[in-house]
């Protein structure tokens, strides 16, 4: 049987159903991400009534009135993020094969669905400052630990479908980001309590991940995702069956060496040899998110606008010019995709271009950064900052989805799960680095 035998997606819902998975990876990182003032609002020594756009103005004056809690709370939120986001990844990358897939991903869907209803619940009730911040700590160690196992897990199952089912989760997971930063510019116009809002931020997202728990439960019933299940290491997929064809014209069967078909029946498991095959695309996503996360947000949120004068754009200069723009142009990177994928896989163009975005670290390090000590300002004008925050963005998604989609398919078919595994260890990989170089790149400005 061929891949030419193959069912149809029908109404695109298996499509559909990793979207939503994809969404549900990193919604529930972002919202956390995007409800930093209401943690650092629980977290100072007395209770304050602050609205976000009340919040958001004190922020934007300086001054250097938080309490330890509150200064530390987004360098340990970090450290706290992407450490077990690292080990965790690199852990499933060896543990997909002992333990069945769907717990997997049920399993740490589930438990970071009892984390944001805790959460949500905690929201309403009154804790010291000293045993919340621990609290949230522990919660997004278990988010993220339990998070790399599903993006692992499921960049895994998407391997073993044609190259393009990986573009839905990308693009899932950039609408994450879209979504959340839309809410805090949303919170921010309407002026809601911190408590309020955060309080719908996070059973939103419980909604999101419920969903997500629907749709991974209908997944199996889809007969085209079936076939492929069906096909993970019993058929031969194309490419395979016409090598195989042409050695059976090329060398009779009676002059082949004994044992050599039992030999290449053999599945090559070993994890070191599939990264052989894929080392130039692992690489590749690692350096587009140590680039990314080292910039952002670290850097680019610390940029005032120098046309604000006062006006209410100074409020907004960030939520919209860095996290929404950011964000929504991430997300069309990743979409973009689906219909286009140049460079190919096995194309220079596409590393060349990825150590090429390493000019945005330079680029937005001599825009109005502020606070600053050693760098001079070459891009004062907000609409510099605009134009490399779209290129930047926009290439992110575009190359990172370009990365994953091709890693599991330089690879055999049945090797494709532990390729998509190792590659989403390489993605964790660069957000750890980038987190890591991130305060080396504020400390020179």
């Amino acid at each position: 049987m061929t891949a030419s035998s193959a069912p149809q997606d029908k109404y695109n819902a298996v499509w559909i159903i990793f979207f939503i998975l994809g969404l549900g990876t990193l919604l529930p990182w972002n919202f956390f991400m995007t409800a930093t003032m209401y943690f650092t609002s629980r977290l100072k020594d007395s209770p304050t009534g602050l609205s976000f756009n009340e919040t958001a103005n004190v922020t934007a004056m300086g001054g250097d009135t938080r309490n330890v809690l509150e200064s530390k709370f987004n360098n340990v939120m970090t450290l706290c993020a992407m450490v077990p986001l690292l080990i965790f990844t690199c852990l499933n990358s060896f543990i997909h094969q002992r333990i069945p897939q769907k717990l997997r991903i049920s399993g740490s869907l589930t438990v970071i669905l009892v984390v944001f209803l805790l959460t949500a619940v905690f929201v309403k009730v009154d804790i010291e400052p000293m045993p919340f911040f621990t609290l949230t700590m522990i919660k997004i160690i278990c988010i993220n630990s339990f998070g790399a196992i599903l993006q692992g897990s499921l960049f895994g199952l998407a391997g073993i479908l044609p190259a393009s089912y990986t573009t839905p989760i990308m693009s899932g997971q950039g609408l994450a980001g879209t979504f959340a930063a839309f809410s805090m510019i949303c919170a921010l116009a309407s002026g809601s309590a911190l408590q309020d809002s955060a309080f719908g931020y996070f059973i939103t997202a419980c909604v999101a991940i419920l969903l997500a728990i629907l749709s991974y439960f209908v997944l199996p019933r889809m007969e085209f995702f079936q076939y492929y299940m069906d096909s993970n290491g019993s058929r031969p997929s194309a490419d395979e069956e016409n090598k195989m064809d042409l050695l059976k014209k090329e060398t009779p069967a009676e002059k082949r060496p004994a044992g050599l078909m039992e030999d290449e029946a053999k599945p090559t498991m070993s994890v070191f040899n599939i990264f052989k095959q894929i080392w130039v695309m692992a690489l590749s996503v690692c350096c587009i998110f140590t680039v990314t996360i080292g910039t952002f947000p670290a850097v680019t949120a610390d940029v005032r606008s120098t046309v604000a004068n006062g006006s209410a754009w100074d409020m907004y200069f960030i939520p919209v010019s860095c996290f929404l723009l950011f964000n929504v142009m991430d997300w069309a990177g990743r979409s973009l995709t689906a219909v286009c994928m140049w460079p190919g896989k096995d194309s220079m163009w596409l590393p060349v271009l990825v150590v090429l975005r390493v000019i945005f670290i330079p680029l937005f390090m001599l825009c109005n950064v502020m606070p600053r000590h050693y760098l001079p300002v070459l891009f004062g004008h907000d609409a510099w900052y605009i134009i490399f925050m779209i290129f930047f963005s926009f290439s992110n998604g575009y190359l990172a989805s370009l990365c994953m989609c091709f890693g599991p398919k330089k690879v055999a078919q049945h090797e494709a799960e532990t390729a998509g595994a190792i590659m989403a260890f390489f993605l964790s990989l660069g957000l750890a680095l980038g987190a890591a170089v991130s305060f080396a790149f504020r400390a020179i400005i």
